[in-house]
């Protein structure tokens, strides 16, 4: 069975001045919409119930399992494995360590630069590379691990399994868009099912089911998938009446019903991406291998801009029955390898070189550019530091010193 969902409308100039909310989270989206209300007399924004992992499990069949949730948080816990375990017996790679751990997000992910943290600490990349590798032996297995593939390699270093399996089973994960060209071979039925069992999000059983509300939920209905949108956290707006014939209580209407049009546009979008996500990953979800996604393929297959599936997958998590799922699991976040990071300082020093004075680039913006332009799915956080390492001011500082200059 696949889901066949043919997709070609362009995105709305409307949500274009929303975009925001494409890319907001959970917490974040309520902000947004309260923030509207305190510029707009006639729109009343309401809290609508709180959907979480916790209410949405029985939903789904009893396929899912209790989520446990950790009493330490995974950054507790690996400052002490970091602490007390012989694999950074030096004060040195220890050091080097604590700045690994600096850059993990909570779903277990190295998402820094080991030039920098090299950089940083006076050691060569090598020596950062080796400590990071040693991540393979802590727990969660998979934790440090740049990307999927990454991880499920991490993980299979920790398993007890016979020489042959474990050398198959790697090429197989390292090519994992091509695993019908060992279908023939001696160990592959072996080989699939350890890495059918491998985690594709480390940390998971540290993510806290309370806190997580997944905008999407996959169902497996006798082996039917069925995609739902938990949209029971979006605010409630409601617009009060006016008189339409006076000027400023029309234009707050029409605001007011943008807003509106950007909540549905959000849940239109999300719901696209949803299907052909699934349909992408169908094996993934009835208990099969994930095969890693880019961004943009899935961007040319829906007529959207590669930084319109990056804001929509940012922060927004998917939950099946094989767990909680951080969308951005599904793509590789990793820069490519013909994009080095002394290139995207270079561009970063480009745009801020020719930004307009009056108005300088936020990191949020210029991480959108970049993201556009090279089809990469950068986190402002990335190049929040790579401007920080170049020297450069934040763009409210910039903007002091560009008056200052005049």
């Amino acid at each position: 069975m696949k889901l066949k969902n043919k997709v070609n409308n362009k995105i709305s100039t409307k949500l274009l001045n929303f975009l925001p909310i494409l890319k907001a989270s959970v917490d974040e989206l309520i902000d947004l919409a309260k923030e509207e209300e305190k510029n707009n007399p006639f729109l009343e924004v309401r809290n609508k119930r709180f959907v979480t992992v916790s209410n949405l499990k029985n939903a789904i069949t009893d396929e899912i399992e209790a989520l446990s949730i950790s009493k330490k948080t995974l950054y507790e816990d690996l400052i002490e494995q970091i602490e007390n375990s012989n694999l950074f017996p030096t004060e040195k790679s220890k050091q080097i360590a604590y700045e690994i751990l600096k850059d993990i997000s909570m779903e277990g992910f190295f998402e820094g630069d080991e030039r920098e943290i090299a950089k940083k600490l006076g050691v060569s990349v090598e020596k950062v590379k080796k400590v990071r590798e040693r991540f393979i032996y802590l727990n969660p297995a998979g934790v440090g691990a740049k990307d999927i593939k990454e991880c499920m390699l991490f993980q299979l270093y920790n398993l007890d399994i016979k020489k042959e399996v474990f050398h198959l089973a790697k090429m197989m994960i390292e090519d994992l868009e091509n695993l019908h060209k060992y279908d023939d071979s001696k160990y592959f039925k072996e080989a699939i099912k350890f890495i059918k069992n491998l985690k594709v999000t480390p940390a998971f059983e540290y993510m806290k089911n309370d806190e997580i509300i997944p905008e999407i939920v996959v169902l497996n209905i006798n082996g039917e998938l069925q995609i739902k949108l938990n949209d029971e956290y979006y605010p409630e707006i409601n617009i009060k009446e006016c008189d339409l014939n006076d000027g400023f209580c029309k234009k707050k209407i029409k605001e007011a019903k943008n807003l509106v049009e950007a909540l549905e546009l959000r849940k239109s979008t999300l719901k696209k991406i949803a299907l052909m996500i699934v349909e992408f990953q169908y094996e993934f979800f009835v208990g099969g291998v994930i095969r890693p996604m880019k961004i943009k393929d899935l961007a040319d297959e829906l007529d959207y801009a590669p930084s319109t599936i990056s804001r929509a997958i940012s922060n927004k998590y998917i939950l099946c029955n094989r767990g909680i799922i951080p969308l951005k699991s599904f793509f590789s976040v990793a820069l490519d390898e013909e994009i080095s990071s002394n290139q995207i300082k270079e561009e970063i020093k480009n745009i801020i070189k020719n930004e307009d004075k009056t108005k300088p680039l936020s990191d949020d913006k210029i991480t959108e550019i970049i993201n556009k332009k090279y089809n990469l799915n950068l986190v402002r956080r990335t190049i929040s530091k790579y401007r920080d390492s170049l020297g450069i001011p934040t763009s409210r500082e910039r903007k002091k010193l560009y008056k200052v200059k005049k």
